[in-house]
């Protein structure tokens, strides 16, 4: 680990980036007025939780897998209020359930993420994380430093 001077904590240059549709989505949809949503059961019942967290399963999906292997804590949706501060660190997942590679794919869902977005949010992101712990850590964190995305 290495301390900043702001007192913040970051692993050494490991963020992890999820981006994608429900089969990474761990809840963006939750913040979202669309009907493409996993926010009632069955979804969540093998959780550890056993309650529905906004993933397209009954538990764990990829990101959470990757993460666990690598001992860190899972990203959280981008849209999460709960997404600041060092948990920024951690990484962030963009992917929204209904968005395919191409703009029409999923038109029949209003409100969702497409992926031109999900770029655009990343670029937000940069910018929170800049402001958080610098311009030149935030892109050693999210550009050349131990990244991993999950697309």
């Amino acid at each position: 680990m290495t301390l900043l001077t702001n007192g913040v904590m970051v692993a050494e240059g490991r963020a992890f980036f999820v981006f994608g549709d429900s089969l990474v989505d761990n809840g963006n949809n939750n913040y979202l007025a669309t009907s493409a949503r996993a926010d009632s059961p069955p979804y969540g019942i093998d959780y550890p939780t056993h309650r529905p967290t906004g993933r397209f399963s009954n538990g764990l999906n990829i990101p959470d897998i990757i993460s666990e292997k690598l001992g860190t804590e899972p990203t959280l949706p981008y849209l999460s209020p709960e997404l600041q501060g060092k948990k920024l660190l951690v990484g962030a997942n963009f992917a929204s359930a209904g968005v395919g590679v191409l703009n029409d794919t999923g038109i029949q869902f209003v409100n969702i993420i497409r992926i031109g977005q999900q770029l655009e949010y990343f670029a937000e992101y940069q910018k929170r994380i800049a402001a958080l712990i610098g311009s030149e850590k935030a892109k050693q964190l999210t550009v050349t430093g131990n990244v991993i995305c999950l697309v």
